[in-house]
């Protein structure tokens, strides 16, 4: 159970001592044989090989006096202003939990979290001292935090989570419910696929309770790609792969994450949660066409000209955030399926599949309203027309 003990003791091995460090850790080496489990990560130079150490033996938890006991509604979540983050927070406050939100100290608060009836604490998780405090009185974790697009994909996705479990598992968090990629673990080629895969790993074998869930993709994420630009007349970029991706929408990502929090089956268990059907670039991008009632203008990339890119930015030391990110856009464009039978995930958290929501029905929705508000702004704006 999380306490009021000392911030100090509860801080990760690494920071505390710099002898003891988690023995997850990330080395910069030159590329040799990769015994198991030691898996490459990326490439920091054209002479040199990012690896992480992916034994999964976790620092041995510090001793932390026992406090009161917490309530097993009270629940953290990581990540809270994100895409996932904020649906998980408004099916938390909805289903009754105490929400308390981590974010980064920000110029724009979050306001919107606390209107909802959240609390908010600022923490870094690039700056494991800000760490233990946001976890006082906390009994589960939920984790969907995620790096910017701007910052080296290890400080928060590796390192920040790194010392997240390990201040969870020295303050006694009782569950640690965490957000990763499926198929993860057969891309070691891609980064942020390898460091989720690792994470996984990590936190199995931390003695926390855990339920990790591996996603596919978010139907939120398709407006702002296609939905969006076809309505505004932009072009809409695809590539030429035949990727089909089963696409959930984030309040069934909320919701089903808390029917498996309250499930005691659900626990030490990895699930992955996928949406109805898979679908292609193209598909998306018509049904897109269909339900706008327009052409898109389409500009197609070549998964070639990805993998030329990735290359060419693996030169310059100051590119390497991006050609880690072009290796995820690659995986993303390749002859891949993200998808996954959902039967037994079904059965397993008594959840009927009528109940997810499609992605017709999801778009259906989207443009419905959108077009109607379109058409009442249009017709405002000729109620207000003058003549002279």
């Amino acid at each position: 159970m999380a306490t009021s003990t000392s911030l100090a003791a509860a801080l990760p091995s690494r920071v505390t001592s710099p002898g003891r460090r988690a023995a997850l850790s990330c080395t910069t080496s030159r590329a040799q044989p990769r015994p198991h489990p030691v898996r490459a990560v990326s490439s920091v130079g054209p002479r040199c090989r990012l690896v992480v150490t992916c034994n999964a033996q976790a620092a041995a938890p510090m001793s932390i006096g026992q406090g009161t006991p917490v309530r097993p509604t009270s629940v953290l979540v990581v990540g809270a202003t994100g895409t996932l983050g904020r649906q998980v927070v408004r099916r938390a406050l909805d289903e009754g939990y105490d929400v308390r939100c981590l974010v980064r100290p920000r110029p724009a608060p979050a306001d919107f979290l606390r209107d909802w009836g959240a609390t908010v604490v600022n923490a870094d998780l690039s700056k494991p001292e800000t760490i233990p405090a946001t976890l006082v009185g906390v009994h589960t974790v939920i984790d969907c935090a995620t790096g910017r697009p701007e910052e080296p994909i290890r400080t928060v996705d590796w390192e920040g989570k790194v010392a997240l479990i390990q201040c969870a598992k020295a303050m006694g968090i009782q569950k640690y419910v965490f957000y990763s990629i499926h198929n993860c673990d057969k891309h070691p080629e891609v980064p942020l696929m390898e460091i989720k895969y690792c994470t996984e790993r990590f936190i199995q074998d931390t003695g926390l309770d855990y339920t990790i869930i591996r996603l596919c993709g978010f139907m939120q994420g398709l407006i702002g790609q296609y939905a969006v630009p076809i309505l505004e007349e932009k072009s809409v970029w695809g590539t030429d792969a035949p990727t089909r991706i089963a696409y959930m929408d984030t309040q069934d990502v909320a919701r089903l994450t808390f029917v498996a929090l309250r499930n005691e089956k659900a626990s030490k268990k990895l699930l992955t949660f996928a949406g109805p059907r898979a679908w292609t670039t193209q598909e998306v991008i018509t049904l897109c066409e269909r339900l706008a009632g327009q052409d898109a203008n389409v500009t197609t990339v070549p998964v070639a000209v990805l993998r030329f890119t990735r290359q060419l930015t693996r030169f310059f030391q100051w590119t390497n955030d991006v050609a880690d990110r072009l290796a995820f856009s690659e995986v993303l464009s390749s002859d891949t399926v993200f998808s996954a039978p959902m039967n037994e995930t079904y059965q397993l958290l008594g959840v009927e599949a009528k109940d997810i929501l499609t992605l017709e029905k999801y778009l259906q929705d989207y443009f419905s309203n959108i077009l109607k508000k379109l058409k009442g702004l249009k017709a405002q704006s000729k109620q207000s027309d003058i003549y002279f």
